[in-house]
């Protein structure tokens, strides 16, 4: 058995005799062991943050970006080994893995940039009476120490989107990785180290749910920035006191292929945005509905692409779909399939489950009921419904709990404006698919979907608080 890895404590790296086994999803081998954080060094970490915010408050901003540049490059001169970390503790296929890698690393040199741009503002004071003689000044300052909880799908892009933004902004980071994807994650912590981040400034700690239940709840964090599952989230937002709250949470994103759409575009990019990462992403595509008039040639487009993807071991070069990120999952994704099944549900391709690998399916004729409809499947299963009127498809995509983002191809101004008006989405992507989105976007949901958003001028802005001083010039009376 492998030696188990040390986490990442307030600058120090640390060892107990709580040991995690992280498994491979694909062949079910124990990737590798880490350490698990207890209380005690929770509480150093947590002590390190606070003690050093005194220093990272006021360090100045040619310094702070030096620092995400410096992890900039540690990730991508270590890309391939963050690239076979990746795809052994979730499975992601190599290929994307590399990708998920370039992003981390573009992500902190977004925030790097970022530094130099977080301004202020000047505002009169004299529009009204009572300003005479008075300036004001506004400045965001950072907010203190930041406690992050990043998922098991994107294990190295999402602990970087809430460490780069935290570090740009001045504030101090502690972070909980997914249990069943910590490898990264310490990795990443190696390049924060190797980088010159401030002792304390960054901590990477693996643990139980009740010792990041009370992280959440110690009022010496002044943020929490999580995502996951909406039931989880929501629930610790309940238990966060006064901290600011950023949720990134799930989604059932839909998008709409009208008549006037390119359908041979529209069917590949709806094949890569609803199977991508065997579906395990929060804006995977999830719901299609196709005007009534192409629906044959979209639908026969679509299944002929997803029957085309190859699946299997995810550390091959051209595999597209490896396993999801346990077998337990896939199960429990099958008899949604199968219920759908049940109740009427057509399955055009897929329905086929082999250990914690599941075949990409299409279903037709399924209902807004379906759990495959109204609930996040979260992974390689996609609705196709067909639609008359565009605006009944407008309301269908917005009758969900969820409001990440939506898709729509058209090229009719009327129909993007109103879809952009009623869709309740943090984000409606025009000639493409919901799963579009890049670093520097503003990235979040409303509803069931979460609150706040990340990408990192916003996320700076999540993690900074503006601050107005009103300067009364006694000279000028």
């Amino acid at each position: 058995m492998p030696e188990p890895k040390p986490f990442y404590c307030a600058g120090e790296w640390k060892t107990t005799s709580d040991v995690l086994d992280v498994i491979n999803p694909y062949n079910g081998e124990v990737a590798g062991r880490v350490c698990m954080a207890g209380e005690s060094e929770v509480e150093e970490a947590t002590a390190g943050a606070v003690e050093a915010f005194e220093e990272t408050r006021l360090m100045p901003a040619w310094r702070r970006e030096e620092i995400l540049l410096n992890i900039c490059d540690e990730i991508i001169g270590r890309k391939e080994e963050f690239a076979a970390a990746i795809c052994s503790e979730n499975g992601k296929p190599i290929s994307d893995a590399r990708v998920e890698v370039e992003r981390a690393a573009t992500v902190f040199k977004i925030a790097a940039e970022e530094t130099k741009r977080i301004g202020g503002e000047y505002l009169p004071m004299d529009i009204a009476p009572g300003g005479e003689s008075r300036h004001a000044l506004i400045r965001r300052f950072p907010l203190g120490p930041v406690f992050g909880i990043a998922p098991f799908n994107f294990p190295l892009n999402l602990t970087a989107h809430k460490v780069a933004p935290a570090l740009a902004a001045g504030n101090t980071i502690v972070i909980k990785p997914a249990s069943s994807t910590p490898l990264s994650s310490l990795l990443f912590a190696q390049a924060c180290d190797r980088a010159g981040a401030l002792k304390g400034s960054v901590s990477v700690l693996p643990c139980r749910v009740p010792i990041a239940e009370a992280m959440v709840e110690d009022d010496r964090f002044k943020a929490l920035t999580f995502t996951g599952s909406p039931a989880v989230g929501w629930a610790l937002k309940a238990k966060s006191g006064r901290k600011k709250v950023t949720l990134e949470l799930g989604g059932n994103a839909g998008c709409i292929v009208h008549a006037d759409a390119d359908v041979d575009h529209a069917a590949t990019r709806c094949a890569a945005g609803a199977f991508a990462f065997s579906g395990q992403v929060c804006i995977s595509l999830q719901r299609i509905f196709v005007h009534k008039d192409i629906f044959g040639e979209f639908a026969g487009r679509f299944v002929e692409l997803t029957k085309a993807l190859k699946v299997g071991d995810p550390r091959r070069a051209d595999t597209n779909l490896g396993p999801m990120i346990n077998e337990r999952e896939a199960r429990r994704a099958m008899q949604w399939i199968e219920e759908a099944a049940g109740a009427g549900a057509k399955v055009l391709c897929g329905g086929e489950a082999d250990g914690a690998i599941l075949h990409p399916t299409v279903l037709s004729d399924t209902s807004a009921d379906m759990k495959v409809s109204c609930m996040e499947v979260l992974a390689p299963v996609v609705t196709l419904t067909q639609y008359d009127d565009v605006y009944e498809a407008i309301s269908m995509v917005d009758d969900s709990e969820f409001g990440l983002q939506a898709g729509i191809f058209t090229n009719d101004a009327r129909i993007i404006n109103r879809a952009y008006r009623d869709i309740e989405v943090g984000g409606l992507m025009v000639n493409e698919v919901p799963t579009y989105r890049l670093d520097h976007m503003p990235y979040g949901g409303v509803k069931m979907s979460g609150m706040g958003r990340e990408g990192l001028k916003y996320a700076i802005e999540e993690m900074t608080e503006p601050k107005i001083m009103v300067y009364n010039d006694t000279s000028l009376l």
